[in-house]
């Protein structure tokens, strides 16, 4: 499938102009690349355009860093903050800059003493896990892959034999969902890579994925839906995308794991799924069940989480298929800023109009913009 890019809003003439001769000069044969990307990718239209994307990242950036204060986001519920931090890593990672490592210094001091990366909710915690190990990877220190792996530790407690494994959503234990056990997947292959001679992590991942197989929560349809009901999969609860994305993470890192093409194989039928669907993604633009007018507080943010995974399936099938996952990525990515902006602010639905701010809606145009950053906008 193929997504038609629209053009950057006032592009300019001369730019246009640029392409035009270059066009001319090459004979004005040959394929033509997907948003001004591949054809010559030293040029200066291409240059040009990456450092507009770079650009467009650094603004949604700043705008989500102005809610941070006193350790942590501003009226935002713990998982937001997790994933508005783990957004802010990904821009320094993928920029080089590090214009934000205080904050996440800050919020490690804040709270990492207090076990405040610990809550009722096992989802929230996998959050966190995964965070820190982010942060890890940015700056290599020790002391938040070891936070991971306390988080981890406190997470395998929600594991028992109700409906014959998996862990719990919350430590209530009422109900076994697809994205806490999603989560689950993605931190101990996470933990197991950066563990050298690890089997527990390894053993963990590979359970936890041969009980979700078994679960029903993975349709014939190639779609996550939300969770059980009476260890049956409810067929009636929707296929968030957020449940889409964090699968097909985990299942690109398991297949890295154990060198099986198998997993990889089934989170291309997932994306492959979402970006067919009329409903998660009409003209291309990805949806959530809940839009326009029925979202949550916490709905908001689920779209960005899909795309940060879908880029994870698109560098690794890279030349295999990916062309089209980095043209979706691209197509949203333009929609979010074009049609769903007001200054460096963005709201719910990525065709737009704006309807109105939040941390997770930040958030989540902050992971797709991630998609499109090159720490080398010279080509």
């Amino acid at each position: 499938m193929r997504f038609p890019v629209p053009p950057r809003r006032g592009a300019a003439v001369h730019l246009g102009a640029l392409i035009a001769l270059i066009l001319v000069l090459a004979g004005c044969g040959g394929p033509q690349a997907v948003a001004g990307r591949g054809a010559g990718g030293g040029s200066a239209a291409a240059g040009a355009e990456q450092r507009q994307d770079n650009a467009e990242a650094a603004r949604a950036v700043a705008a989500l860093q102005r809610r941070y204060g006193g350790g942590g986001y501003r009226a935002t519920r713990s998982w937001q903050s997790a994933n508005a931090l783990d957004a802010t890593i990904d821009y320094m990672r993928a920029s080089g800059s590090l214009d934000f490592l205080a904050d996440l210094n800050e919020t490690f001091r804040a709270h990492h003493g207090r076990d405040n990366f610990l809550n009722g909710y096992y989802d929230d915690e996998g959050w966190w896990a995964l965070t820190w190990v982010n942060a890890y990877d940015l700056t290599g220190n020790g002391a938040y892959l070891s936070q991971a792996r306390d988080i981890f530790a406190d997470m395998t407690g929600g594991w028992d034999g109700t409906c014959g494994g998996g862990i719990w959503w919350t430590k209530a234990r009422h109900y076994k969902n697809a994205i806490a056990n999603d989560l689950f997947l993605q931190v101990a292959v996470a933990l197991h890579e950066r563990t050298p001679g690890d089997t527990g992590y390894a053993s963990w991942a590979q359970r936890e994925w041969a009980w979700f197989q078994g679960s029903g929560m993975l349709t014939g349809s190639h779609l996550v839906i939300d969770g059980l009901a009476a260890c049956q999969p409810d067929l009636s609860s929707p296929t968030w995308t957020y449940n889409q994305g964090v699968l097909i993470g985990g299942l690109v890192a398991l297949a890295r794991m154990t060198g099986s093409e198998a997993p990889l194989a089934t989170a291309r039928r997932i994306a492959d799924a979402v970006m067919e669907s009329q409903a998660l993604s009409p003209r291309g633009i990805l949806r959530d069940p809940c839009e326009p007018s029925s979202c949550d507080e916490d709905q908001p943010l689920f779209k960005g989480i899909f795309m940060r995974n879908l880029k994870l399936l698109a560098d690794q099938v890279d030349q295999a298929g990916g062309v089209s996952y980095r043209e979706y990525l691209r197509h949203n990515a333009v929609a979010v800023w074009s049609n769903d902006r007001r200054g460096d602010e963005f709201g719910l639905s990525w065709s737009g109009p704006f309807d109105s701010a939040s941390t997770a809606r930040q958030t989540s145009a902050l992971d797709i913009l991630n998609t499109q950053i090159s720490a080398h906008p010279g080509g």
